[in-house]
């Protein structure tokens, strides 16, 4: 053979003679094929005999080989060293296709080798030799053909149900590769070696075209992949095969129990052609085309067929009647196809779907119907619909919704005629008004969108007594409804615009929808079943009453007309005993929420803005909605079982009421005009009343006595707290932290003598305490616990500030911004300790030890210092001794008048200086300073900074934006004297 090696079964339209890279490339797809369908070698081939017969697709030749490289090693090279070859992808498995492009089926290609033969032996042969397709790898796009289009893959396979592909197949041209002396073959294979029932459980869950994939694989794979047992559902939605293809798979699979052609082209030929081979199919779907009558009288030769599906297609020649008779049938589907007459005849057909089939007339001859549906037929007649549904006695579900053609005198007759009718859908039926319509057997029934449909019609659906189901949507003359069923479980009513008054009783109801009702004013609902109520947007609801003793959530959102009265309902005795959310949430008509309910745990008044009082006693109750209730001036929390509570966002609320045994957070802020406040919440642990001004010293009090466990209180500006409320804070023995600032405290002892364990001590903006006020803090070494002093913006003197610094050697974070009298900051001078101070007192327990000292002078465990803003300051000084060794971020920010700032500490890490235009001195000595920040010292000199830096050897972070005397040019020296300089801000660099 030459070097033109073919491949038969592809279509044969693709030359064989091209360049020698391209014959490379075709003999390693060859050799992938080969391999991938468990072939293991070749041998010599003969003389190509004739074609076999056209139900086999692939004939594979192997590339050439030399005689005399039998047996030997270069032959394995030849095959085993060769470059990579691509896998084979599935399309080809599906699909034929040509070097060039084309796509073919078998019979082309066959057609093409019979006419070469014709021409002659010898040019037959060599066109034979020269010509052959490429095959194509999986997932290849075919100019002709759609990615669904099918070459049926099991055509590879013999038809006798043989698990070897037969030699014949490749035209006697496949030989052992043992005998080229390869005995080590298997070792080079990807081996795949699974159990056989385990293979076949994972075969199991592939659909048809992966099983085709994976039987390319490997032999044990390819016998696996042909198992009857996974071939007895075929699958063919939307594919391109061929007759042939699908006569020999019906053949060779004659236990064929679904077939799906949908979609597939000339699917009726196929079924014709095929039907001999499928006496075992049950199911059948087809789609699409043409179906004559002689069709469906060919499914009389399938006798277990049970069901059959049609959809979108056209049936019969258009004039004559589609007859459907098959003895065996029990269900049919005739979905969205066109026809003009249609006879069903099934004696066991149970089973009857005609959904939008376009036909004139239907005759039905099937006593054992159960269901019938003919929804959509806009073209059947009433009398036709008649017809057709009292011909099936034993009728149970029907469905004739969009046959707008469908009056009560139809609906009368087959209640006569069908005493077992249980489900009834005539949705969009506008000639029906169901009011002489008696079904009592009837559970299921729906009406949505019949016009004719009034409250006259419920007295008919009251004679259904076991009905369970019933949907009343859309229904625009309905205007009230009014029933007692006892076995009503779900009722839907939407958009009924005239819908006034609804009245259902039934112990089983479950499920109620009513949406889009808005004239609907009166709801009485009595169940035993029902657990979740949602009426929401019933702008009109004014009166609802409840008797459902398993509700449990109940929504009334946007029900604008609400009144007062609904507290009722939902209070104990309402009719709610176990209810556990109401969400009440924009009722805008409620003034006064009146609620006494031992179940409820969750409730939502927000958008309430009307509401003016609110008294809640509810001891389960632990979430709370109140946004927007800007109105509310009474509230009562007596008792509750709320762990936390926001009243902030009322500001009219003046008098507070709250009982709750498992409250830790109450949040006050923003209660302007709060004057009463009583508040026994036993584990409170976190108060904020800021802004609350006419908040008395007796509230105060009783809030101290029934809350002795708070730890935070927040009472700032609260100007009506005086010295006879801060006593009582000796009640708080876990107070620490409190915050006075902005109030007009004077005197401060009630605060010392009555809150030992405070850490946190808030005094900004106290504009009345004097330096006299903080005497205990350093004379008397009161709230030695204290590690943190706001005392911003306040009056404080120059004197009591650097005492404080001195001798409060336990505060680790002082805020002094906006002191408009301190002039100067020096620290560690001989004058601080000149004063007398008591060295042995006597403290709690829970004091820290004595402060350590380093030569003769105590260690301060201040870290943060800010003095932000101070425009009287003009000097900062901390030398080496003064032992401030845990000072890490001082920020003098906006301090105007600072000319001197001298810094010996060892651990300061940040310096703000920003805004200091008056600033000249700058010496530091701050091995570990990493950010130092100058903006705006418009007086700062280049040579002051170079020397300031020189003992800054971790600065990381240089801003000096706006300093007009720091020559951008200079930047160079400043890295110099401070390598670990990363980035400079300044406004002279680009």
């Amino acid at each position: 053979m030459a070097d033109g090696r073919r491949m038969k079964g592809v279509d044969g339209s693709g030359e064989g003679a091209g360049q020698g890279e391209e014959r490379d490339e075709e003999e390693r797809d060859e050799l992938e094929l080969a391999l991938s369908l468990g072939r293991r070698g070749w041998q010599p081939p003969p003389s190509p005999p004739p074609l076999p017969a056209p139900a086999l697709r692939w004939t594979m030749v192997f590339p050439a080989w030399d005689p005399n490289e039998a047996g030997s090693s270069r032959a394995a090279e030849r095959v085993w060293d060769s470059p990579p070859v691509p896998h084979l992808r599935f399309g080809d498995m599906w699909r034929g296709g040509s070097a060039d492009g084309d796509a073919g089926g078998a019979v082309d290609a066959e057609e093409h080798n019979d006419d070469g033969e014709d021409e002659g032996s010898e040019e037959g042969e060599r066109d034979l030799h020269n010509k052959r397709p490429r095959v194509r790898g999986f997932g290849d796009e075919s100019p002709q053909h759609s990615e669904n289009e099918l070459e049926f893959g099991l055509s590879l396979f013999s038809n006798d149900g043989g698990n070897e592909i037969p030699r014949e197949t490749n035209n006697q041209c496949v030989g052992d590769i043992e005998n080229l002396g390869i005995r080590n073959a298997e070792d080079t294979e990807i081996r795949m070696d699974l159990s056989d029932d385990l293979l076949h459980l994972i075969f199991s869950f592939l659909c048809q075209k992966d099983l085709c994939k994976a039987g390319a694989a490997c032999k044990q794979w390819q016998t696996s992949s042909v198992h009857e047992d996974f071939w007895k559902c075929l699958k063919f939605e939307n594919t391109r095969i061929s007759l042939q293809n699908f006569v020999n798979i019906c053949r060779r699979y004659q236990n064929v129990t679904s077939l799906n052609l949908s979609g597939v082209m000339e699917a009726e030929a196929l079924v014709m052609n095929a039907i001999t081979f499928l006496r075992h199919l049950k199911t059948l779907t087809m789609g699409k085309g043409q179906l004559g009558d002689f069709f469906f009288q060919a499914l009389s030769e399938c006798p277990l067929l049970n069901t059959l599906t049609v959809s979108d297609a056209s049936l019969g020649s258009g004039i004559q009647e589609v007859t459907v008779n098959h003895d065996g049938l029990c269900e049919l589907q005739i979905v969205k196809c066109r026809a003009l007459r249609i006879s069903i005849r099934c004696s066991q057909l149970q089973i009857l779907s005609l959904r939008r089939t376009g036909m004139a007339h239907v005759s039905l001859n099937c006593p054992q119907l159960l269901e019938l549906d003919f929804q959509s037929c806009h073209k059947l007649s009433d009398t036709a619909i008649r017809q057709a549904a009292t011909a099936c006695p034993l009728l149970a579900s029907l469905d004739m919704s969009s046959c707008s053609c469908v009056t009560d005198e139809t609906l009368r007759e087959i209640a006569t005629a069908c005493h077992s009718l249980s489900v009834l859908d005539a949705s969009n039926c506008p000639n029906i008004s169901f009011e002489s319509v008696k079904l009592p057997m009837l559970i299921d029934l729906r009406l949505s969108s019949c016009e004719g449909i009034t409250s006259a019609s419920m007295g008919a659906i009251y004679f259904s007594r076991i009905l369970e189901a019933l949907q009343l949507d859309n229904c625009s003359l309905l205007t009230s409804v009014s029933l007692d069923l006892p076995h009503l479980r779900n009722i839907s009513l939407v958009h009924l615009r005239k819908f006034a008054d609804l009245n259902l009783r039934s112990p089983v109801l479950s499920y109620i929808k009513v949406s889009r009702c808005s004239a609907l004013r009166s709801v009485t609902i009595t169940s035993n079943a029902l657990q979740k109520l949602v009426l929401q947007k019933q702008e009109s609801l004014s009166s609802l009453f409840l008797q459902c003793h398993n509700l449990t959530d109940v929504d009334l959102s946007d029900c604008e007309s609400l009144t007062n009265e609904i507290c009722k309902v939902f209070s104990d005795g309402g009719g709610c005993p176990i209810l556990t959310s109401l969400i009440l949430g924009n009722c805008e008509s409620l003034s006064a929420v009146e609620l006494n309910n031992s179940s409820l745990i969750n409730l939502s008044l927000a958008g309430c803005r009307s509401m003016t009082f609110l008294k809640l006693a509810c001891p389960k109750l632990q979430i709370v909605n109140l946004d927007g209730c800007d109105h509310l001036e009474r509230a009562s929390f007596c008792p509750v079982g709320l762990e936390s509570l926001n009243l902030g966002i009322c500001p009219k609320l003046s008098v507070l009421h709250i009982e709750a045994p498992n409250m830790s957070i109450l949040e006050l802020k923003g209660c302007g005009v709060l004057s009463q406040a009583s508040i026994n919440c036993p584990r409170l642990t976190s108060l904020d009343a800021s802004f609350c001004r006419q908040l008395m010293d007796d509230s105060l009090s009783r809030t101290a006595e029934t809350c002795p466990l708070i730890e935070h209180l927040i009472l700032s500006s609260c100007l009506s707290i005086d010295i006879s409320g801060l006593s009582s804070l000796q009640c708080l023995h876990k107070l620490t932290f409190l915050d006075l600032s902005y109030t007009f405290l004077i005197n401060l002892k009630p605060v010392f003598d009555s809150c030992p364990q405070l850490k946190v001590l808030k005094l900004s903006a106290c504009k009345y305490l004097s330096d006299s006020s903080l005497d205990p803090l350093y004379r008397e070494r009161a709230l030695p616990m204290l590690v943190e002093l706001d005392l911003s913006y306040s009056s404080i003197g120059q004197t009591a500030i650097e005492e404080l610094l001195a001798c409060c050697t336990n505060l680790v974070n002082v805020n002094l911004n906006g002191c408009i009298n301190l002039h100067e900051l020096v620290c560690g001078s001989e004058y601080h300790w000149s004063i007398d101070m008591p060295v042995d007192v006597c403290l709690s327990d829970s004091a820290p030890e004595k402060t350590k000292e380093i030569n003769g002078r105590p260690e301060y465990l201040l870290e943060v210092l800010n003095c932000t803003g101070c425009p009287n300051i003009k000097k900062v000084v901390i030398p080496s001794m003064a032992n401030y060794l845990n000072l890490s971020k001082i920020n003098l920010n906006l301090s105007t008048n600072l000319k001197e700032v001298d810094l010996k500490c060892s651990n300061l890490y940040s310096l703000n200086l920003s805004n200091c235009s008056g600033l000249e001195i700058l010496k530091l000595d701050c091995p570990r300073l990493a950010n130092l920040q100058l903006l705006a010292c418009t007086l700062l000199q280049e040579e002051e900074l170079e020397s300031a830096l020189s003992l800054c050897c971790a600065l990381e972070i240089l801003n000096v934006h706006s300093c007009p005397k720091i020559n951008a040019l200079d930047f160079g020296r400043l890295q110099a004297v401070c390598p670990t300089l990363k980035r400079i801000q300044s406004s002279l660099i680009t």
